[in-house]
């Protein structure tokens, strides 16, 4: 019978490591606990890496965040240099920065007080696969008669054994233009083999040779415009040309001016006005009995002549006075 005692107990041996399970769950349910960050991801431009993630919301308090980092062939978590910070988001330390092949894991957690939030990951990281290269900076652009000389700079610092060439288009600045392609592996390059005073658009890329063969791309430069020059022999032309030009217009001019000196009295002629005599003087010679002048030399207005009638006049145009008749006889004098 003493022998059967520990077989009875145990059932219960196996049933506590249960039983503790279930109480820690209950416990986990009951007890308030704060989400975890989401939409965390990395945001990297030309090898400048940061881990950015969504604010966790809260009724009351600050959330301060706490980010960690390995790598995928070591298994510790090391700090990231944000521990405890209200910023969502944290720039990756320079020993990161440097292992551009190295792939990444990252986490982050929220904290409240004395609550604390599950780790949320990140995807895996590679900065010489997953970075955003920006385009490459124009410095300077010189024209010749035939090609564009170009300067350019990297959009980021490159490191020892970066293999770099830049991809340019250019094309003729015309409505049925077709754009070419070159690669350069130096900053200063030439396109050449163009028309002359004709203008050109271009763009750059850089291309960043990474392991396994593979280009990474970056982003195109914004096209730029610029007019080739003319050649020394297209301007000689140009020149003998215009001084051409200019001497047959002074021949024109000569020429001109010896035919106006010869034609000046026809051309006095010609330039004078047709002569036209005026209306009176035409009704003046029209009149032979100088009609005209004998309105000038009368008196403006003649006197008016009175004509007195007598009172015992009979008839209307007789002479009143009896001695009118035989004075006038007698001034008159005998008739001849």
């Amino acid at each position: 019978m003493r022998g059967r005692a520990p077989l009875r107990s145990l059932p219960l041996l196996l049933l506590l490591p249960l039983l503790l399970l279930l109480l820690l769950r209950s416990a986990a349910e009951t007890s308030p606990s704060l989400p975890a960050p989401k939409n965390v991801e990395v945001y990297s431009y030309n090898f400048q890496s940061l881990l950015r993630w969504s604010p966790v919301p809260v009724e009351n308090g600050t959330v301060l965040y706490t980010a960690q980092y390995r790598t995928g062939s070591f298994p510790v978590w090391s700090e990231m240099g944000c521990a405890e910070s209200p910023q969502p988001q944290c720039w990756f330390p320079p020993e990161l920065r440097r292992r551009r092949r190295w792939t990444i894991l990252l986490r982050v957690r929220a904290q409240l007080g004395t609550l604390a939030s599950a780790w949320a990951h990140s995807p895996p990281f590679v900065a010489e696969s997953n970075t955003t290269l920006g385009p490459p900076r124009v410095n300077n652009v010189s024209a010749s008669s035939g090609s564009l000389l170009i300067s350019v700079s990297p959009p980021f610092p490159p490191e020892p054994g970066d293999i770099l060439q830049y991809r340019v288009s250019y094309w003729e600045n015309s409505t049925s233009a077709t754009a070419k392609k070159l690669s350069e592996r130096k900053t200063l390059f030439q396109i050449g083999n163009l028309k002359e005073a004709t203008l050109y658009c271009f763009s750059v890329q850089v291309q960043l040779e990474i392991y396994s063969g593979h280009l990474l791309e970056g982003q195109p430069s914004a096209p730029e415009c610029h007019r080739t020059a003319l050649s020394e022999a297209t301007r000689a032309g140009f020149i003998t040309l215009l001084f051409a030009l200019a001497l047959v217009l002074a021949n024109l001019g000569a020429a001109a001016l010896l035919l106006l000196w010869k034609h000046h009295q026809k051309i006095k002629y010609w330039a004078q006005p047709p002569l036209e005599i005026p209306s009176h003087f035409k009704e003046f010679l029209r009149d032979p009995g100088l009609a005209g002048l004998e309105e000038l030399n009368s008196p403006a207005e003649e006197e008016p002549q009175a004509l007195v009638l007598g009172e015992g006049s009979g008839q209307e145009g007789e002479d009143p006075s009896p001695h009118t008749s035989r004075d006038r006889a007698a001034t008159e004098g005998p008739p001849q």
